[in-house]
């Protein structure tokens, strides 16, 4: 969940991640739609969750109460990149520590690996090209500041469009997966040169 300015910050609610002062918290509420709610719905199946510490923080009170909503949370894998945290009483809480945990994880037999929020976690996958998958829902506003998904350092990379769809409140919902190096030329050049 972004907006065009790439914010990703505190979509679900008001008290959700205020950090930075941001005050827009609750922001993807206006533009709930069947589309939208079939699309979550479906990011919400069951697979393996890798998390950063600080949406760990905030998940971790909420989730395990509000298991009704996302059935079989509390059975997924939730694995968290923490250096400051080693245990949690959320059952199926796998705490890992580096980069090369996550290659680990990564290569490793078992369910897909889904994040949810987590942007630093986020810019540190693609910095290092380990995303296969962007399952974006980029909605109709600017927050201007807040936590974005892209940082300035993500590793170059084509994707290609596997799926789209724009909602009865313009939310666009687009699916691309890893296409390989990044090709260049000139826009509207032919052979000549211009």
């Amino acid at each position: 969940m972004i907006s065009l300015d790439g914010v990703m910050q505190g979509p679900g609610g008001p008290e959700e991640d205020t950090s930075g002062g941001f005050e827009f918290g609750g922001w993807v509420a206006p533009f709930g739609d069947e589309a939208y709610d079939k699309a979550i719905k479906e990011q919400m199946k069951a697979a393996d969750l890798l998390l950063g510490r600080k949406t760990f923080d905030i998940w971790e009170p909420y989730w395990p109460a509000h298991a009704d909503f996302w059935p079989g949370i509390n059975e997924m894998t939730k694995y968290v990149l923490s250096t400051t945290r080693n245990h949690s009483n959320w059952q199926n809480v796998v705490f890992i520590s580096s980069l090369d945990d996550i290659k680990k994880l990564k290569v490793s037999a078992g369910s897909d690996i889904r994040i949810w929020g987590s942007s630093e976690l986020v810019q540190l996958l693609l910095q290092h090209d380990l995303v296969d998958e962007l399952w974006l829902k980029i909605h109709p506003l600017l927050l201007g500041k807040g936590k974005k998904i892209f940082g300035d350092d993500a590793f170059p990379r084509s994707l290609t469009l596997t799926d789209s769809t724009v909602t009865s409140k313009g939310v666009i919902m687009a699916n691309y997966r890893r296409n390989g190096e990044v090709k260049t030329g000139r826009a509207g050049a032919d052979d000549k040169g211009l």
